[in-house]
């Protein structure tokens, strides 16, 4: 299905109405596309003269410390190695849009998340959140069902997504061995976890967007 960008900014903007504060939650596997449309759809909007920001969710990855004494750090990125709790709180905030909330952000390159990085000013309309579990119906991420005013799922056939994950690790000079127990052992199980335990979104897209 291939929709563009401007025609999902103006059903965003239609369903948006006069709101105050509209949440847009991108969902998807690893590799799927989600923070390329996430900045383009807020470009979108500001072209639109509208004011957007986005919420990254992967600054909410466990530190590394805390995975290796759990024994998960092969299987960062899982459910279970982000931090839920406090991820619910950044959003219940955003959404209250009665002050500045500082989010984490996630610096791949290192493998770490920094604290405070990312501002979301309370005149942002629209605040674009993307990430993994944002649709996941399973454990603390179903407490999020209900919290987003408009939902994008991106379900690329799995192959593409291989190719992506793929031309990602090699992107961080990765061995060969090494790039193959990400994207077999980690990213795409974590794909296809993903797309079976999913709600339905306002709109699917089946393509690969970056």
């Amino acid at each position: 299905m291939s929709v563009r960008i401007d025609e999902i900014a103006g059903e965003v903007l239609s369903r948006a109405g006069d709101a105050r504060r509209f949440l847009i939650g991108i969902a998807g596997p690893p590799g799927s596309g989600k923070s390329t449309m996430a900045d383009n759809l807020a470009a979108a909007l500001k072209a639109k003269g509208e004011s957007a920001a986005v919420l990254p969710m992967d600054g909410f990855h466990m530190d590394n410390a805390i995975l290796i004494e759990r024994g998960l750090l092969a299987r960062k990125g899982i459910p279970e190695t982000f931090d839920v709790r406090g991820f619910l709180d950044i959003i219940a905030a955003v959404k209250r849009a009665d002050q500045e909330v500082l989010a984490p952000v996630f610096d791949r390159s290192r493998e770490l998340a920094i604290a405070s990085a990312r501002p979301i000013d309370p005149n942002d309309r629209f605040i674009i959140v993307e990430g993994n579990y944002l649709l996941f119906t399973q454990g603390k991420w179903a407490e999020l069902d209900g919290v987003f005013d408009f939902s994008i799922m991106l379900a690329p056939p799995i192959e593409v997504l291989e190719e992506r994950l793929w031309a990602r690790w090699r992107g961080y000079n990765l061995s060969e061995e090494a790039a193959s127990a990400k994207v077999y052992g980690n990213d795409l199980p974590n794909g296809r976890l993903i797309l079976e335990h999913r709600r339905p979104a306002d709109v699917t897209l089946e393509i690969a967007l970056a």
